[in-house]
């Protein structure tokens, strides 16, 4: 997937959250959320509005399930949800910038890049805007002046999963990193690298242009036929490298964090061995809950000294069939 020119980060998001858009394309509309069941009842609350502000690549189906989650929190709430992203860390700084502006009443968001984010961050606190995070920036949210953080211990994934794979007999890993820089994607692969007995070694794709990632995870395993595990870090990534695999004529295995409904099929036909899910729909939903809660009882997550986990947790061909049928429903 190639990246499209952006027209400005604070152009765009003025329009979405005045008018409750997407990001990304322009001012695409957000799509609606299915009715998955998750919320019983709606609050009485008054209405408030708050933005959902991420890092997120265009096409990454990852983030529909942060963003179902997130709508789910919202429509039980009684909260008129925003949502812009932008992979560029300081367009995402912008987006937030524009929130400020725009005085929503809470702001949930990631720090994949934390030195981008500590500006905006204290501008929204001295605002009185609170803001909490998910899903990247566990390591540096309170520092960042966050209320509340929900997410993966990813460094700790890393090794569990480094762990399992020694458990499965594998000798050398790839570990195939779609945006360089990101420190969760970094805290995997240092955590794999430390929990695995073999050896690890680190590639760079460019996430955004699925064709390149094949073309790179080919040449590679071409020219190492010795290594026998693909570890990816996310699910469409997982898919792409099991045809890097057959194209190469390798033998390795490929085993991956997240999941997607695809994701989940491809561990029941046992192409993919195994998946990290840190529950992306619990992040989104966890997020926009607790600026509810904390907006209107007070109420703050681990007291605001501990962050709140979703991860993580194995699928595996032995218990894929338990996720599958929340995967169906586009909710795991």
């Amino acid at each position: 997937m190639v990246r499209h020119p952006r027209i400005t980060a604070a152009l765009l998001v003025s329009g979405l959250l005045v008018a409750g858009c997407s990001s990304t394309s322009g001012g695409k509309k957000a799509q609606d959320t299915d009715d998955t069941g998750a919320s019983a009842g709606k609050a009485s609350t008054p209405r408030m509005k708050v933005a959902l502000i991420t890092h997120a690549d265009p096409g990454d189906t990852f983030w529909d399930l942060i963003r179902k989650g997130a709508s789910a929190a919202a429509e039980k709430d009684n909260v008129d949800l925003v949502y812009a992203s932008d992979p560029v860390a300081g367009n995402q700084a912008n987006l937030v910038q524009n929130a400020i502006d725009q005085k929503v009443d809470g702001i949930a968001l990631t720090a994949a890049k934390p030195d981008a984010m500590k500006a905006v961050v204290a501008k929204a606190t001295a605002a009185g805007i609170p803001v909490v995070g998910f899903n990247s920036g566990l390591d540096v949210w309170k520092g960042l002046g966050m209320l509340e953080y929900f997410g993966q211990d990813e460094t700790i994934a890393g090794q569990a999963f480094g762990k399992r794979l020694d458990e499965l007999g594998a000798k050398n890993a790839l570990c195939v990193v779609q945006s360089q820089g990101q420190v969760a994607l970094e805290s995997r692969c240092a955590g794999l690298e430390k929990g695995f007995a073999g050896k690890t070694e680190k590639i760079y794709v460019t996430g955004t242009d699925m064709p390149s990632v094949k073309a790179t995870i080919t040449a590679k395993l071409r020219r190492d036929p010795s290594i026998d595990q693909v570890v990816t870090l996310g699910a469409p990534f997982a898919l792409t490298a099991v045809q890097s695999v057959a194209d190469a004529g390798s033998r390795a295995k490929v085993a991956t964090f997240d999941l997607n409904k695809e994701l989940v099929a491809a561990v029941k036909a046992g192409s993919v061995e195994f998946a990290v899910d840190q529950q992306p729909y619990l992040q989104g939903y966890l997020a926009i809950d607790a600026l509810w809660l904390y907006k209107t009882n007070g109420n703050v997550s681990g007291g605001g000294t501990a962050p709140v986990l979703t991860g993580p947790a194995f699928v595996t061909k032995e218990n894929v069939d338990a996720v599958a049928r929340f995967a169906a429903k586009g909710t795991r």
